[in-house]
């Protein structure tokens, strides 16, 4: 497994990250003692950074996963919180939960501009001094714009940026591919350290996992890629790409028979985007979003391209 420091902080991390958020209840919703094993497995082969968020509330399964290693282990979390109470409730509880001392990597979650990053002042305000008083060891942001990562870059107290990159360019919300390669690379040169996620799309590039792997990793202004897994069949097929070994056959085998389905994110707006251009007739709108008949669906993930709100993903 490669190894690098993010940025200028003195936080070193594998190259692949271990998202969890498909281990989490919004998503798989594994028992606490299958998500850790799944966990403690990647760990095992080199994985020593994951990431996870206060909403996707799986610190339980974190804590289990870490016990006997937390200085062993990078961790990042983030928080919606733009008032100064709420940033001190969400490091409180992500210290509680995780039974930990310290956070590695605190970021806001989900920033689009400098206009969002103002409306967050108060929590930059309160994670700037918890950092000073060691209770994080670098503040972030993560991002769906490009103008995110361009505003992270007059702020030199964020250290961390946490965008979104794949090859189709899905989720990036306002400019292409092209577009946030060049952000990033900007944000690299100025020594931020670079995290991204979704590389897979949210699932619906799993028909060429390897490619859309392999596009993220030829990026040299990555220090790290945050990947979901759900199993350890999964942690051994993605270590093994990010080791640069052959993947095993019955490891391929295995997650080719995985039954996947279609997941409508719970703040899916029903604009009904996705229905009009779904070919199988899959999707309709009901009390105000979109749901999906599965007997229908058939996985071709074509109608994540035309969600404005990434809410469409493939588990």
């Amino acid at each position: 497994m490669e190894y690098s420091k993010l940025g200028n902080t003195d936080i070193v991390v594998s190259k692949l990250c271990f998202g969890s958020l498909t281990i989490s209840p919004l998503q798989s919703n594994l028992g606490i003692k299958d998500g850790v094993c799944v966990i403690k497995e990647a760990f095992d082969r080199g994985v020593n950074f994951i990431d996870t968020a206060e909403l996707y509330e799986n610190y339980s399964y974190i804590r289990g996963a870490i016990k006997g290693r937390r200085s062993k282990v990078i961790i990042s979390t983030k928080s919606y919180a733009y008032s100064y109470e709420g940033a001190k409730n969400s490091l409180e509880k992500a210290l509680r939960e995780l039974n930990t001392d310290y956070i590695d990597i605190f970021s806001l979650h989900e920033q689009e501009s400098e206009h969002t990053l103002r409306g967050h002042s108060e929590a930059i305000e309160y994670f700037i001094k918890a950092r000073d008083k060691g209770y994080i060891r670098a503040f972030g942001i993560s991002t769906h714009y490009v103008d995110g990562v361009k505003a992270a870059l007059k702020y030199n107290d964020i250290q961390i940026i946490h965008p979104i990159y794949n090859k189709a360019g899905l989720g990036i919300v306002d400019g292409s591919v092209s577009d946030m390669e060049n952000a990033i690379k900007e944000a690299y040169e100025a020594g931020k350290g670079i995290y991204s996620m979704k590389p897979l799309g949210g699932g619906n590039l799993l028909k060429d996992v390897e490619g859309s792997i392999a596009y993220v990793l030829n990026n040299p202004n990555i220090h790290s890629i945050a990947v979901g897994m759900q199993s350890i069949e999964e942690v051994i097929y993605n270590t093994a790409l990010f080791d640069g070994k052959e993947v095993p056959e019955y490891i391929k085998t295995s997650i080719s028979k995985k039954e996947r389905r279609l997941l409508i994110d719970f703040w899916c707006q029903g604009c009904g985007s996705c229905v009009h251009v779904c070919q199988q007739g899959a999707l309709y709108i009901n009390n105000n979003r979109a749901e999906v008949d599965a007997e229908k669906c058939v996985l071709c993930g074509y109608c994540s391209r035309h969600c404005k709100e990434f809410c469409i993903k493939i588990i």
